[in-house]
């Protein structure tokens, strides 16, 4: 393999078909290989060899971080299409040499099928981070003690004013009564919440502004879920 004197126009085209099909000499990521590549030329590819050319640009632009790109860096004849250096040029254009086809370009169909295999893998990996990704909800349970004035209030009452509270990310559940002394009870409600959307002091405030019934909020059980 190689491309040949990278110095000369031979050695430049056969480098500029080379990455028709291809983004850096070796792989999908800028590697040793382009930097023993790069560093075989004199400069950059001329405007009408334009796969080389913007290759060449890409690679200067890693220039400060050649020593810390990925792969050993081998001789430069070692990389490039199969076939030994490319072939100069004869008088009516074509490669020297009696046979077309002892110098590919191209690589062999082996070659062209594992590019092409690899194409369809990084395609179906774009596709892949494309797809939109679940988004976990944050929510709690929580249990709440809402303490009457006196044995006198109406818990039934103060149970169906506590329900009425409306909040979006809110979703009352199960309940009931708790004695706490001298005949007095209190009402114990439980209730999922939301917490991006429901914070727990807006939902006290929302409970004691019931302040003929309310004497008091606790909250008594704060789990994750």
């Amino acid at each position: 393999m190689g491309f040949g004197d990278l110095k000369n126009a031979a050695g430049l085209s056969a480098l500029n078909n080379f990455l028709a099909d291809r983004s850096y000499i070796d792989g999908y990521t800028p590697s040793q290989a382009d930097v023993a590549v790069f560093q075989a030329m004199s400069g950059a590819p001329s405007a009408d060899l334009f796969h080389a050319l913007r290759w060449y640009n890409q690679v200067k632009s890693y220039s400060k971080e050649f020593a810390s790109l990925t792969g050993i860096k081998k001789p430069v004849d070692q990389y490039g299409p199969a076939g030994g250096a490319a072939l100069a040029p004869t008088e009516n254009g074509a490669g020297g040499g009696d046979d077309d086809d002892d110098f590919d370009l191209f690589g062999s169909d082996d070659d062209a099928d594992e590019v092409e295999k690899l194409k369809e893998e990084r395609k179906a990996a774009t596709e892949e981070k494309k797809k939109p990704k679940k988004v976990v909800i944050a929510k709690s349970s929580l249990v709440l003690d809402i303490k009457p004035w006196s044995d006198e209030t109406d818990l039934g009452v103060l149970e169906k004013e506590v329900r009425t509270i409306v909040m979006d990310g809110l979703l009352w559940g199960a309940s009931k009564l708790v004695p706490i002394a001298f005949g007095i009870k209190k009402l114990q409600i439980s209730c999922v919440v939301v917490d991006d959307k429901v914070s727990t002091e807006d939902l006290e405030d929302n409970i004691t502004a019931f302040e003929e019934y309310v004497q008091s909020v606790d909250i008594v059980a704060f789990n994750k879920i």
